[in-house]
């Protein structure tokens, strides 16, 4: 019946459900790897993740990713039930590493449109030998004791009955939770666990892999089971646990000719008097015991379920029911969407401008208070839509700073470094697209910390130092930016070695002293192209491409990176970049014909100046005094090579731009206001031109270019 499924609908929700299940492992054995070992609630966690993934790859036939993760669940079953005293910590989380690697990576085939066609054969050679040592059995003993996995893939809906004597006889019903998608696909795998200790099996409803409606009825209702086996009621619930998607498992054991007469038969039912105490439920409960002939299972009262016209419905038993004032829903939402709504929304934002700056408002004479009125009720709620999708679209930089800590984790073993990690932050809030762009700047500054910053432990102990090595990644939110240092107390940069590479470059401004260039330019050239002061080549760095990706990545999102380093201390490279690239507020301005745009977290001021305040160099540059403070003066007519726009500084505004520590004053005709702007990448077949970050559409439908503040006080 294989080609019942729908095999689309299937592997999206196999896809989305399975990644969130990897990241939560990884996240938790990197939260856990510095420990002795994993607390009993981790490894019982493992073990459901890794049974979760074996059942739902197994009905989906990726058979490498359900033998890599059953091989695994052995593993935490053993560790489970035996709590072996010589487990080795560090290697079992690389293992646990490994296979979400492979699982990972599987899925990624998968995504892509591609075949799940890796190879499991080594990872599962190593959890054999690993299983075997933490057994203390021999390899050559547990090699030969090793079955290899048999395919039983889903292919039947109904096991025949066997012959044979001594089979228990259970009810089983099954509360899922009403946020999963793909009901049907969750409760197939149960049925495709219980196979393996049943002799006979039905369900109701029968026909979970053909009709797609038979989801909606399984969370309504319920998915009850009828299972005759030669195993015990634990031997079920070792099979089939509550988790993420399975809210309640009851399993009953029931006699043979209720087992024959099904879910409809009168009597079998478990029913509830809603009207009765919980004392007096009991006692009825064990009265009924009492008058059978045939003993049964003790009732407990958690164990009923509510009655209704249709008999053995599965329903949410009573004491486990959440009060509806407390539950959360949630709900899965493809990004692409999400993409596609702000898009909409920043449309309107447009579409709104147009309205209010509509040249038919501006008639001489004409009434708009009724308008004003509207229009300001439309523009809140326009704002408020905003902060809502805005709010949607923004995750935690949690996961983001975990898959760094693994970097540290495995490159601390290959570099043979004792190092820790720190997160401070992490929970900091920022759109899911900047995460996108900051992970690989991230990830190559915290390769850069581990093998050019931190020592190793005999170049520490020569250096006297006492505290371990550690790198310390930090997060915050400040004036509409996020800035992500990371930090570590290592050697830092060493300003000689790094102007000696400068100079074999020539990297070096003809005429200027070295002793003029300041820490922080020496230290930005390692951000060039090509630059490394390594003069061997290793798995990790060497080349001068780490930093260069850095700055090219975070600059396309309008960040910056700033390094700062104590010789012998440590360094701090932090990343400066917006929380968000979709809306902004911005101040618009003009300069000759061109409009431009600038983010009002930039603009620290307005002056009106007068040609005394004004300095003039011998070399052409400008600068104004305000206040008695100098700024440099930077004309946008000049530095774009504009036409008909003001000289006369007594005719314009000068806006004075803070960003990166630095000020400057921008000279422009004039400004036109302040307005909620869409931001829209420059097209790439546009050269790019140095201080332009994005461009945005005005009301009167013309377009303004978006300066790029960090980008024009360089």
């Amino acid at each position: 019946m294989a080609e019942d499924f729908n095999t689309g609908d299937m592997l999206s929700v196999y896809l989305f459900e399975n990644q969130q299940l990897l990241e939560n492992l990884q996240n938790m054995v990197m939260e856990q790897k510095d420990a002795d070992g994993f607390d009993e609630e981790s490894i019982n966690e493992i073990f459901r993740t890794m049974h979760t993934i074996k059942g739902s790859s197994g009905i989906m036939m990726f058979d490498e990713i359900t033998k890599v993760a059953h091989k695994l669940e052995d593993v935490f079953y053993f560790l489970r039930e035996s709590h072996p005293d010589n487990v080795p910590h560090v290697e079992l989380v690389a293992h646990v590493l490994d296979v979400a690697d492979f699982i990972s990576g599987e899925m990624e085939k998968l995504s892509d449109g591609g075949e799940a066609d890796g190879d499991g054969s080594q990872i599962l050679a190593e959890l054999d030998t690993f299983l075997s040592e933490i057994k203390g059995e021999s390899p050559e003993k547990a090699k030969k004791e090793t079955k290899p996995p048999v395919d039983d893939g889903p292919k039947q809906f109904y096991i025949a009955p066997e012959t044979g004597g001594g089979s228990n006889y259970f009810k089983i019903y099954l509360t899922y939770n009403p946020d999963i998608q793909m009901a049907s696909m969750h409760a197939y795998k149960t049925v495709f666990a219980l196979k393996k200790i049943a002799e006979e099996i039905l369900y109701t409803p029968d026909d979970i892999l053909t009709n797609p409606d038979s989801s909606e009825v399984i969370l309504r209702d319920g998915f009850k089971i009828l299972l005759r086996t030669n195993g015990e009621e634990k031997d079920i619930r070792e099979i089939v646990q509550p988790g993420y998607d399975l809210l309640q498992v009851d399993v009953y054991q029931c006699t043979s000719k209720e087992f024959q007469m099904g879910f409809e038969s009168e009597g079998s039912e478990i029913v509830i008097d809603l009207e009765s105490s919980v004392e007096d439920i009991e006692k009825k409960a064990d009265e009924k015991q009492k008058a059978e002939k045939e003993p049964k299972k003790k009732i407990a009262p958690g164990d009923f379920v509510v009655a209704t016209k249709e008999p053995g419905k599965g329903k949410n038993l009573a004491k486990d029911r959440p009060k509806k004032a407390d539950k959360a829903s949630f709900i899965s939402v493809d990004i692409a969407k999400m993409d596609q709504l702000m898009d909409l929304i920043g449309e309107l934002v447009i579409s709104q401008s147009v309205v209010l700056q509509n040249p038919d408002l501006k008639v001489p004479g004409l009434n708009l208070d009724n308008f004003n009125k509207s229009a300001g009720q439309m523009k809140k709620i326009s704002t408020d839509l905003q902060n809502v999708i805005m709010s949607m679209r923004m995750v935690p930089l949690t996961n983001t700073f975990q898959k760094m800590n693994r970097i540290v984790f495995e490159m601390s073993r290959k570099l043979g470094k004792d190092v820790g990690f720190e997160m401070v932050g992490d929970t900091t809030e920022v759109d899911k697209n900047i995460i996108e762009h900051i992970s690989d700047p991230l990830m190559h500054l915290v390769r850069n910390s581990m093998d050019h910053g931190i020592e190793t432990q005999e170049e520490r102990i020569a250096a006297g130092k006492t505290e371990k090595a550690k790198v310390t990644l930090t997060a915050k939110t400040e004036s509409g930016k996020v800035f992500i240092s990371v930090a570590d107390n290592g050697q830092g940069l060493n300003r000689e070695q790094i102007m000696a590479k400068a100079r074999q470059q020539g990297l070096l401004e003809p005429g200027k002293p070295e002793s003029a260039y300041t820490d922080k330019e020496v230290y930005q050239f390692i951000t060039l192209p090509g630059f490394s002061t390594n003069k061997k080549v290793t798995e990790f760095s060497g080349r001068g491409v780490g930093m260069d990706v850095v700055v090219s990545n975070i600059q396309k999102v309008g960040g910056s990176l700033e390094i700062d380093s104590v010789p012998g201390q440590g360094s701090t490279m932090t990343l400066k970049i917006p929380l968000t690239l979709a809306i902004i507020d911005g101040i618009v301005m003009e300069t000759g014909n061109t409009s431009f745009v600038m983010e009002t977290g930039a603009v620290r001021e307005f002056v009106h100046v007068n040609e005394k305040m004004m300095i003039h160099e011998p070399d052409g540059t400008e600068s104004v005094m305000i206040r008695g403070e100098c700024f440099p003066v930077l004309r946008l007519g000049d530095f774009y090579d504009l036409k008909n726009y003001k000289t006369d500084v007594e005719d314009g505004m000068m806006v004075v731009v803070e960003a990166e520590k630095k000020e400057i004053c921008l000279f422009v005709d004039r400004l036109i206001g302040k307005q909620e702007i869409v931001v829209k990448p420059i097209p790439d077949y546009i050269k790019k031109v140095k201080g332009l970050s994005g461009c945005t559409q005005l009301g009167d439908g013309s377009i303004a270019l978006i300066i790029d503040a960090a980008g024009i006080v360089e």
